[in-house]
This record gives structure tokens, C-alpha cells and sequence, in this order.
């Protein structure tokens, strides 16, 4: 009797799961799945729940073995301008053409949902990525790597309070496009007086 109850409470949960992933991908393919469209809520909870659940449970109690100091916050800032603002923008935002265009979208970082997080989630995060999503893992597996990971943790810390004059400066650092490297050299061929049309003086043969 009893055997037949346990089987009968697991088809139970397991016609409740299916039922539930059912009504997901509905509401999935009823929208599309385009990564541009905006997701709908259950999608929005699925990709959080996602997020979370890439942690295993060892690596959420790691705490930051580097000091929060002005100097690592200035490295993590040059860093942070340099790898990661193309899709989670200089603020943590996530509003760049490259965070708005993945699935699931960039979170805005400066936001409680990635704030509660613990220091060693959000190391694991930098170093392993996460699946079903656009963040890949950027650790490469050496110490040098994983400071520059947990220096990344102190300023994703500080992303709520960054200033005016911290996003200017950020700004130097970002990865140049091919439009803005075409523009500077211009610019600088110009200064030089590389680019000027000087009129041509003739010469007078006597």
C-alpha cells in the first residue's frame, strides 16, 4: 500500500512539473524566442532562478580574501572598463546594445537582486559564468586570475555609489570601435598638420 501511494505521490509531482514547464514554454514560444523581445515575467523568474542555482552551496560561503582598498578599487574600475562594460555598461546598468540584445539580458548590477548576493557567489559567477546565458567564465584557472576576479567583487560592490568623475574616467579606458580608432587617428593627423591643404607656393624659373 504503501509502495503504491509513494508512486502515486511522485507521478503527482511529476504531472505538476510537466504541467508547469508546459505553461513556461507557452508562454515562451506565444511571444517567440527572440532574445530582443522583452521576456515575460515567468521568463524573467526562470532566468533568475537559473542564476541562482548555478552556485553550488560550497562556493556561496567564500569569503574575499582581498583587502577593499583605494588601489584595487582604481584596478577593478580599469578592469571592469575594459572586459566587462561592453554588455554590463561603465555603471553595471546593463544598458548597452550588447546587454539589451543577449538572453537573458544584462542584470542592472547595482540593483538588490545582485547586491544580496554573497562575495563568493558573485566570484564564482565571474570566474565559472553562467549556463543558459551570455556571461561566460572568465577564469583562466591562475591565482593571478582569481584576485583580479575578487577585485572585480569589490567593485561590483561599489557600482551603486559610483561617481560622476569614476564613470569619466572609465570612459578613457573602454575599448575603442572601429569608428572611434578611424576619428582619433584623423584627429591626430590634423594636429600634426598631416591634413592640411597648405596652397602650393609655384616656383619662378629665372
Amino acid at each position: 500500500m504503501m509502495n503504491r501511494f509513494k508512486w502515486f505521490a511522485f507521478g503527482a509531482v511529476s504531472a505538476g512539473a510537466a504541467v508547469l514547464f508546459g505553461v513556461w514554454f507557452l508562454v515562451l514560444t506565444s511571444s517567440g524566442f527572440g532574445a530582443r523581445d522583452e521576456p515575460p515575467v515567468l521568463e524573467s523568474w526562470f532566468a533568475r532562478r537559473v542564476r541562482s542555482a548555478a552556485v553550488p552551496a560550497g562556493a556561496r560561503i567564500r569569503a574575499n580574501p582581498v583587502p577593499n582598498t583605494p588601489g584595487v578599487q582604481i584596478a577593478a574600475r580599469a578592469h571592469w572598463a575594459d572586459h566587462c562594460a561592453a554588455c554590463h555598461a561603465n555603471d553595471g546598468s546593463g544598458d548597452t546594445p550588447m546587454g539589451r540584445g543577449t538572453y537573458p539580458r544584462a542584470p542592472d548590477m547595482r540593483l538588490a537582486s545582485t547586491q544580496q548576493m554573497t562575495d563568493g557567489e558573485l566570484f564564482y559567477i565571474v570566474q565559472n559564468g553562467i549556463r543558459f546565458s551570455a556571461m561566460p567564465g572568465w577564469g583562466g584557472g591562475s591565482g593571478h586570475g582569481e584576485q583580479d576576479s575578487w577585485k572585480l567583487v569589490h567593485f561590483i560592490r561599489h557600482l551603486p555609489d559610483l561617481t560622476v568623475e569614476e564613470k569619466k574616467e572609465m570612459e578613457h579606458l573602454n575599448p575603442k570601435g572601429p569608428g572611434e580608432m578611424k576619428e582619433e587617428q584623423e584627429e591626430e593627423k590634423f594636429l600634426k598638420g598631416e591634413d592640411r591643404n597648405e596652397p602650393q607656393i609655384p616656383h619662378h624659373h629665372h
